[in-house]
């Protein structure tokens, strides 16, 4: 049985003595402001591109492109997983491609997907479905493949129509197992939607830490750091609201 852990006021010492030991090592020259930003400045940093919209405008659509190729994935890698789930010779015949194309990381398809759809939020969407599909897939497959036969000729003596065949018993067996893939492509989307601007699209969060860092503003990389770590964690929560969610339903 799992034991939650409470917060507690002696979790912040830490992180309190560390800042505090920053903000005096570059006061006093200890540390090159130039590279180390004061505590202080980096504040500074995140409410002034608050003010401006700056921050805002990138989050936006570093989010846009993480939550809209989540969904994609999600929805494709649910199709596909339980299309192959029930039909064995088509999973027997398409397992050779999958695990080739799931051997893959996503980032490498950045040259391709710009060639083919440009800079802006598709490509990066692309690449963001991509990388969050493969999880969801293996979790579908898995959970197809463990669905009790004799479910599915019943099904079939009864002449279920393919939707409620979906409804009343593939969509139950599954559900526990899919939260658990989307859990792990929920901490995929926010990654990878990063990566992308960083190395070559020109939008989001990604893109604001490379313009700061080319207009040497140490103070502007830090937040934004910090305020990815933030969405991080937002991202965590979400993840393992799914997993109460899960715990829920198989109650």
């Amino acid at each position: 049985m799992t034991i939650a852990m409470r917060p507690s006021p002696l979790s912040a010492i830490v992180p309190i003595c560390l800042l505090l030991g920053w903000e005096v090592a570059t006061r006093t020259g200890t540390l090159d402001p130039r590279i180390f930003s004061q505590p202080t400045a980096i504040v500074a940093a995140i409410a002034e591109a608050a003010r401006d919209g700056s921050l805002i405008q990138a989050t936006r659509e570093t989010l846009e492109a993480a939550v809209v190729g989540l969904v994609l994935g999600f929805v494709f890698g649910v199709a596909l997983g339980i299309l192959l789930g029930l039909r064995t010779g088509l999973e027997v015949a398409a397992r050779p491609t999958t695990e080739m194309l799931r051997s893959i990381p996503a980032i490498a398809f950045t040259p391709l997907a710009l060639l083919l759809l440009g800079f802006g939020l598709s490509m990066e969407v692309a690449i963001v479905a991509y990388a969050c599909c493969w999880p969801i897939f293996i979790a579908t497959l898995t959970a197809v493949r463990n669905i009790d036969p004799r479910l599915l000729e019943i099904a079939s003596v009864l002449e279920m129509s393919p939707q409620r065949r979906l409804r009343t018993i593939i969509a139950p067996a599954v559900f526990a197992r899919v939260v658990v893939g989307l859990r792990t492509a929920i901490a995929f989307a926010l990654v990878v939607a990063v990566t992308v601007e960083i190395l070559s699209n020109p939008r989001g969060l990604g893109y604001a830490l490379i313009v700061a860092q080319q207009t040497f503003r140490p103070d502007l990389m830090y937040a934004l750091i910090v305020w990815l770590a933030i969405l991080g964690a937002i991202f965590g929560g979400l993840s393992k609201l799914l997993d109460y969610t899960r715990i829920g339903r198989l109650a």
